[in-house]
């Protein structure tokens, strides 16, 4: 979710909430990978102090500033741009508070087995850091966590992400609006539309290329699982 937000000495006697129970954090999907929460708090507000036991990659919707404080730990400011995405270890409590005049938003998306990626590291990737340059685009893979590459991919338009194959199911995350173009081998082509924010889950077993047939450039995050 948020970047880790620590609790302050004064906060560390305050009874912490499951992330589902806190009225910022709002659950769009559920799965056996993960739990990705839709979270806003707004202009000057704070959440409730909350336990994340996963860990977790957020993927923050707009700059923003906030101070994390976490339990037992001294608060930590964070100024943090548009599509910035950072990964966090879990077992932890913590408050956000929001220091801008502007909402902030971001997705968080928690890994559900993450102690079994400690138990037995699963398969290194092909690629687990490095920037491709696309075809009127970038693919920026920023890192690999619990096994899950996490890429942030932006997309002039016309922009076209080649052919590629995905073996494993992955999710994607808008950072922009986007209006893209997905064509599938066996299938043709399939269009999609989605509004910043929104988050898709996607299957794994198939080959396409990936186009961004809008006016604007296209950018999202995407988290591959195996």
């Amino acid at each position: 979710m948020l970047p880790v937000i620590f609790v302050s000495a004064q906060q560390t006697g305050t009874s912490a909430v499951e992330i589902t129970a806190e009225p910022h954090h709002r659950l769009a999907l559920e799965n056996e990978y993960v739990r990705a929460f839709k979270v806003e708090v707004p202009p000057h507000g704070e959440t409730l102090m909350h336990r994340h036991w996963h860990d977790y990659v957020f993927v923050t919707l707009g700059a923003s500033e906030v101070e994390n404080d976490v339990a037992g730990k001294p608060p930590v400011k964070l100024k943090l741009q548009d599509g910035e995405t950072r990964f966090t270890p879990g077992k932890f409590e913590h408050i956000a508070k929001n220091l801008a005049d502007t909402s902030f938003r971001n997705v968080t998306i928690e890994f559900l087995k993450d102690e079994k990626a400690r138990e037995t590291p699963p398969p290194k990737w092909d690629q687990e850091r490095g920037l491709n340059v696309l075809d009127g685009g970038t693919q920026d893979i920023l890192f690999v966590k619990d096994g899950v590459r996490v890429s942030e991919i932006e997309l002039q338009p016309g922009g076209v992400v080649p052919r590629h194959h995905h073996a494993g199911p992955h999710l994607l995350v808008a950072v922009s609006d986007l209006e893209i173009r997905s064509d599938v081998e066996g299938q043709g082509p399939m269009p999609g539309q989605f509004k910043a924010g929104d988050i898709k889950w996607l299957p794994g077993g198939y080959t396409h290329t990936l186009t961004n047939v809008g006016r604007q450039k296209a950018k999202f995050v995407t988290l591959e699982f195996q």
